[in-house]
């Protein structure tokens, strides 16, 4: 039996949930269209930072935020498009702006839909006319996020999209990593290093992209928590992004399609044509052992 509820909290808050699985997901539209919560037989997925959550003036630490029209920063937070210069902060501002719910359905599965339309405040800062429509999935231990953008300007849109989640975690010394790939850039120091499989969990910040991804699926086995999370995407994601803090109970393993400053190098940059559109999904499955 899947359900569709809805919470007034600090925001309104759709609760989807899947009751044969004992699975839950919160998405909060107005909050950046973000899902806030998933748990699975009790069991929070996901890290929420509740306080930074509830400061609408502060970018959420936690769930899961959307990275659009450009995953990680450009340099000086600019770009030129046609002679003029724009300015974009880091991750783009699909993450800050209200989302519009067009969709909600309980047959055979629970999602949920949201949009994102350019308006007079993106065209300030990214000159393109658009339409990006989510649609969260919760099927028994699965969460699938159908993504569909739209260029509805007359000139092609360059953009990159990605997603920010933040997972829980025990024991940071007992997590395992699957990553497809070799090597890493780490982005604080920008030099490359080849990838053993494992991270030094002492360091301050760990912030590192990897390409040249060799599959479509990662995954990280928590021995702590007794759980494997699967991380599949597209071919159109270009990288994945690991980052943590140190003495934080959260990893992020993010799945963009272009890396930091793409809107002015150009690379793996998305460009979409006008009135064409562009569909691809991210799935995440869990399993406890």
């Amino acid at each position: 039996m899947f359900t569709i509820t809805q919470q007034q909290q600090q925001y309104k808050t759709y609760i989807l949930t899947d009751n044969t699985a004992n699975s839950q997901l919160e998405v909060v539209p107005e909050r950046g269209g973000i899902i806030t919560r998933w748990r699975m037989q009790g069991e929070e997925i996901l890290y929420l930072d509740v306080e930074r959550f509830a400061n609408p003036e502060l970018s959420v630490r936690g769930g899961v935020p959307i990275l659009f029209p450009i995953c990680g920063n450009l340099l000086d937070n600019s770009y030129t498009y046609n002679g003029q210069q724009y300015t974009l902060k880091q991750h783009g501002f699909g993450r800050d702006l209200p989302w519009e719910v067009t969709e909600q359905n309980t047959e055979g599965k629970v999602s949920l839909s949201v949009v994102l339309k350019s308006n007079e405040s993106t065209r300030a800062v990214y000159p393109f006319d658009f339409q990006v429509t989510f649609t969260y999935t919760l099927q028994g231990n699965t969460l699938v996020i159908h993504q569909v953008y739209q260029n509805l300007s007359s000139t092609p849109m360059p953009f990159s999209a990605g997603f920010h989640p933040y997972f829980q975690c025990g024991n940071k010394s007992q997590l395992e990593f699957e990553i497809p790939s070799g090597q890493y850039l780490d982005q604080r120091t920008k030099e490359m290093h080849p990838f053993s499989g494992n991270f030094d969990f002492n360091r301050d910040e760990i912030d590192f992209a990897f390409g040249y991804l060799q599959s479509l699926s990662a995954t990280v086995t928590d021995n702590s928590r007794k759980l494997k999370l699967t991380l599949n995407y597209d071919h159109i994601y270009a990288m994945l992004v690991f980052w943590t803090l140190k003495g934080k109970d959260f990893y992020c393993l993010e799945p963009w399609m272009a890396g930091r400053n793409s809107l002015n190098t150009g690379e793996n940059l998305i460009m979409l044509e006008p009135g064409a559109s562009k569909s691809t999904s991210v799935r995440l499955r869990v399993n406890y052992f």
